[in-house]
């Protein structure tokens, strides 16, 4: 399965969701933009990595992480060989969400502080 692709603006934090690469670069605010590696920044594992259960024919995520003004999961996102399911969060929300069960699917959670975070269902 193609992992999820993310470039970041090292500037302004402006954030793309790649669905197809091209050839070309991505440029904002001048510069090339990053690509964000999951599970790549130095913080805590437990705060960040998303845990599922499965529940009959579902799983359901959460993510242990606080969901106060400045420090959030700004969203988790499942991606199948068929679709991706995403739910948008802000401060306050609870960080979790249900989606039928796929072996293999991929779980990303987003922190606006320590960014993307992955982990496999199995």
């Amino acid at each position: 399965m193609k992992e999820l692709k993310l470039k970041r603006c090292k500037n302004c934090g402006a954030l793309v969701k790649v669905l197809e690469e091209g050839s070309g670069n991505y440029i904002c605010c001048g510069e090339p933009m990053e690509e964000v590696k999951a599970n790549s920044v130095d913080a805590s594992f437990e705060k960040h990595v998303p845990t599922y259960e499965k529940v009959k024919d579902n799983i359901h995520i959460k993510v242990n992480h606080v969901m106060d003004e400045d420090h959030y999961i700004e969203w988790i996102l499942v991606k199948t060989e068929k679709e991706n399911r995403e739910v948008i969060l802000k401060p306050g929300d609870a960080p979790e969400m249900t989606v039928p069960y796929e072996k293999g699917a991929l779980i990303y959670a987003y922190c606006n502080k320590h960014g993307l975070w992955k982990t496999v269902v199995e």
